[in-house]
């Protein structure tokens, strides 16, 4: 299948340096490209010197990650895109099982390989595990990592599975699907855009699917520190927007007033957990997604998952 692998950059020359190499290796004749997202550090000029394969695309301004993927990937013919961060490092034969499952299923729309910690590398990493879901609150998860609590990878997530959304950090789609549902929401700018995308593919009918037989290993917090003030109000302000725009209204009349009682709380905690600068991100989380709802109202699509919080999405027998 026509796959382009694409990198997206900011600033990441140390990461391209240490990585770009092992994609290029082992990823075949599939054409790589680096979308540099308007770097202050040399990072295009090293690409071009060192890495006459690698195509570029510059975007003239930071577009963030939603946004930067979305402009560079209209100048990219493919049918089926890899969108690969560029503190990962790939493995052998990572693409075949990938591509074999959107082969045989015409109705997968996105995929993720099992992701694990490129430091500890028996265990999974925070950002996508073996797959995501939401819990009933709407907070994400994924298997291999509830809350901080991250799990060894002793072959119990070893399956093909039909999961809620796919991480970011090695995310194959669909060109068509990307462009049918018009890219991320740019508005979100990084985290939590993917789960957003998932959910409106899984509105239309479409289906997300995570694969064991494919590992990749992520460092994690290469742009922004897992600890930083400005995850944390991006994170809040984002998956509120996501509830909004992808809930059923009758299940929006109860858990949003519930969201914002427990997100006070969580203000209080990663105050003092982490620092005054966490109890304000919250607060600017809630004031951004407020001057947001009428966008975001706009945004709702047609088909609601209207059995969402009934159905097999919520519930933990997904484990079993």
């Amino acid at each position: 299948m026509d796959l382009a692998i694409v990198i997206l950059n900011w600033n990441g020359k140390n990461w391209l340096q240490k990585f770009l190499p092992n994609v290029l290796q082992h990823s075949g004749e599939h054409a790589v490209y680096v979308i540099d997202n308007a770097s202050t550090d040399d990072s295009v000029s090293f690409l071009q010197a060192n890495f006459p394969a690698v195509h570029i695309i510059i975007n003239e301004v930071n577009f963030g990650f939603a946004g930067g993927y979305n402009h560079g990937l209209q100048k990219i013919g493919a049918n089926i895109f890899c969108l690969l961060n560029s503190d990962v490092e790939v493995t052998e034969n990572w693409l075949q099982p990938i591509l074999a499952l959107f082969a045989e299923n015409p109705n997968v729309a996105a995929v993720q390989p099992k992701i694990l910690d490129y430091n500890r590398r028996n265990f999974f990493e925070f950002a996508g595990g073996a797959g995501g879901y939401l819990d009933n609150l709407g907070f994400p998860y994924c298997r291999g990592r509830i809350f901080e609590n991250i799990e060894k990878d002793n072959g119990q997530y070893d399956d093909v599975r039909e999961i809620f959304w796919a991480s970011g950090c090695c995310f194959f789609i669909r060109s068509q699907d990307f462009r049918n549902q018009n890219g991320f929401d740019e508005r979100f700018f990084a985290h939590q855009e993917e789960i957003d995308l998932c959910w409106r593919l899984k509105n239309t009918g479409r289906q997300i699917f995570y694969t064991s037989r494919s590992a990749v290993y992520h460092v994690g917090g290469g742009t922004l520190n897992k600890q930083s003030p400005q995850k944390t109000f991006l994170n809040m302000r984002n998956n509120l927007s996501m509830l909004l725009k992808n809930l059923p209204f009758e299940t929006l009349f109860w858990l949003i007033p519930l969201r914002l009682v427990l997100d006070s709380f969580a203000a209080v905690y990663l105050g003092f957990k982490y620092g005054f600068s966490h109890f304000t991100a919250v607060l600017r989380a809630h004031g951004s997604w407020y001057g947001q709802i009428p966008g975001t109202l706009q945004r709702r699509g047609k088909s609601q998952v209207q059995q969402y919080y009934q159905e097999k999405w919520l519930v933990f027998k997904s484990f079993l």
